[in-house]
């Protein structure tokens, strides 16, 4: 008998996110200079800056290459940004080892057959709600929410419910 997902949310201290169809919602705009626009979900920016508020690590790892999307994660306090990577799993096992993080301790959320190698070796392999079907295969999450619109809130708001954090965060912003 498989354990459920959540049997796994006590464990996690560290989240990985995809950009593209995860961070946002796979769709891009392209201006007539060739600039590419993506929209990210003011949400998951909010979760994600609650996270490492609260000493959860946060890393991206995307095959994009936007330094608008780093900007906009540097804002949110990330700065394990990884972007233009071809070798995920090669970037991910540098970045456990560096910071001293087990693989059972890791959240990855991916989309699509780019994430399907790294989401192998993580201890919580997560996907949208619309991710690629061998994603959602591979996964042991599959948010109600697709990518873009609220599924990186949804994971982190609910490793942060489990353990405790999330309204413990929200009540100290505000009292």
């Amino acid at each position: 008998m498989s354990k459920s997902y959540k049997e796994y949310l006590n464990n996690i201290n560290t989240f990985i996110f995809d950009v593209d169809g995860v961070l946002t919602n796979g769709t891009i705009q392209v201006t007539q200079a060739g600039e590419l626009l993506r929209t990210m979900n003011i949400r998951d920016g909010y979760a994600m800056k609650a996270a490492i508020e609260k000493g959860y690590n946060v890393c991206v790892i995307s095959g994009g290459s936007s330094e608008g999307v780093r900007v906009r994660l540097r804002n949110l306090g990330i700065y394990d940004i990884h972007l233009g990577v071809i070798d995920k799993v090669e970037i991910y096992q540098e970045y456990i080892d560096v910071n001293n993080i087990k693989p059972e301790n890791v959240l990855y959320m991916g989309d699509d057959l780019p994430d399907y190698w790294v989401m192998q070796k993580v201890g919580l392999p997560t996907c949208p709600q619309d991710a690629a079907p061998e994603i959602k295969k591979l996964s042991k999450y599959i948010s109600h929410i697709k990518g873009g619109e609220g599924a990186v809130r949804d994971v982190i708001e609910q490793v942060m419910k489990v353990q405790g954090n999330w309204l413990e965060h929200f009540e100290a912003k505000f009292d």
